[in-house]
């Protein structure tokens, strides 16, 4: 292991509810009505792909940047007016793995804007080399492109990565890319399937760095 890539949402944030009432609000808008784990299926995956893929679904004809762009906003305030802390264990596993001169880095769905913004209010921005944001990346987890990606950006064989998410599009795109892979299990991420991870926990304090190595 020389490097750790992980996902954000619903990793090193709790944010998934954030963005389910962000999105639950702007399919109210649009007048649609979904069952509660409706939304649990595009978990991973970039806002353009989930909201082409809900126009197509229900026939919608409005512009796809215009509810992009009210979808961060809001987003945006919500965290601001928010009091959301790490995950709990995230930073002390980000000292951790610098302590050990382990590369880390954040390859995530959401956008670059909000990425920033969320590690920002977590204070935990200095621990990461860079980001990368799905919508740098053409295609959206599964495919395994932004890791692959990332793995590029931090010169380090895709095999000496380890990659850490919550997600079973993220999981299918850490092994697509050839990566190890730790599910981490949130239960505000909707019922995933983690099942393709090589380690599975449900808590951040319970992994070692010894346990990380030896995957």
């Amino acid at each position: 292991m020389q490097a750790v890539i992980f996902d954000m949402d619903g990793v090193l944030i709790d944010s998934e509810p954030l963005h389910y009432a962000t999105d639950k609000e702007l399919l109210k808008e649009l007048h649609i009505s979904v069952p509660n784990n409706y939304l649990d299926k595009f978990v991973g995956m970039t806002n353009p792909v989930m909201w082409s893929e809900i126009m197509e679904e229900f026939n919608l004809k409005n512009n796809i940047q215009e509810i992009l762009q009210k979808q961060l906003a809001l987003k945006i305030k919500l965290l601001d007016e928010s009091n959301y802390q790490p995950i709990n264990g995230i930073t002390e596993l980000l000292i951790c793995l610098k302590n050990n001169n382990i590369t880390m880095a954040v390859a995530s769905s959401s956008s670059k804007v909000f990425i920033k913004a969320v590690l920002k209010k977590l204070n935990i921005e200095k621990y990461f080399k860079f980001y990368i944001s799905g919508e740098e990346i053409s295609k959206s987890k599964p495919d395994p492109a932004i890791f692959l990606k990332a793995a590029e950006m931090l010169q380090i064989e895709p095999k000496e990565c380890i990659v850490i998410e919550d997600s079973k599009n993220g999981i299918i795109a850490a092994k697509r890319a050839q990566m190890k892979c730790i599910g981490f299990i949130n239960k505000n991420s909707g019922n995933q399937d983690l099942s393709q991870a090589n380690y599975i926990t449900a808590d951040f304090n319970a992994l070692t760095y010894e346990t990380l190595q030896s995957l």
